[in-house]
């Protein structure tokens, strides 16, 4: 893989996402270990993404105007959901401290949330070719996918430790947590209003 690639990938996965929230809500509610499983969730589901792309069935979500209509909805649709729970500081997005989460809910959830993208499988098919020669094979798209898929639970592990190193200052004191709710709840909102306006 090339420094351009590595470069590239990594201000990708950088950039606030869906992903990215998750893991942090969930980092500052359970510690590193919820925040580990919502990354390794989260990069699962960008696997699972990579090869829809490799298979060619993005071109066709792509075409298919009401298949992506579909996922689209119903992907914002979980975003409220998620914004609503995180608000009213109830289910697994309250940000204040909660009991230990089983590991495979806390997985589930990141798959849920970044499966209902319609836009990631697309963004492989864009992506990926920029950086592959007309002679390269499946081994060399696969080696890319996995970067690409190493480099996200690598920074999201990141910010999931970034999360927990603060949590105990952060949970101590309400107002900035009422205020955290709150901002979690409108960055899903936000993300679910981005997506609903997404163009197939």
């Amino acid at each position: 893989m090339s420094p351009e690639y590595l470069l590239t990938t990594l201000v990708v996965c950088l950039a606030p996402g869906i992903g990215v929230v998750y893991t942090l809500s969930v980092a500052l509610a359970q510690g590193i270990r919820g925040g580990f499983w919502a990354a390794f969730g989260c990069t699962l589901a960008t696997l699972f993404h990579m090869g829809v792309a490799m298979a060619g069935l993005a071109a066709v979500l792509h075409a298919s105007a009401v298949l992506f209509q579909a996922v689209k909805y119903a992907g914002v649709a979980y975003l409220i959901w998620m914004a609503w729970g995180t608000l009213r500081g109830t289910g697994g997005l309250d940000v204040e401290a909660a009991e230990p989460q089983p590991a495979g809910l806390i997985v589930r959830r990141g798959i849920l949330l970044n499966l209902l993208n319609p836009k990631i499988p697309t963004f492989f098919l864009a992506f990926l070719p920029q950086f592959l020669t007309p002679g390269d094979g499946t081994a060399a798209i696969l080696a890319l996918g996995l970067g690409f898929a190493a480099m996200t639970f690598a920074v999201f592990l990141g910010y999931a430790v970034l999360a927990a190193s603060g949590r105990e200052a952060v949970l101590s004191r309400p107002a900035v947590m009422t205020w955290l709710r709150r901002a979690f709840a409108a960055s899903f909102a936000a993300l679910g209003a981005r997506l609903a306006l997404e163009r197939a």
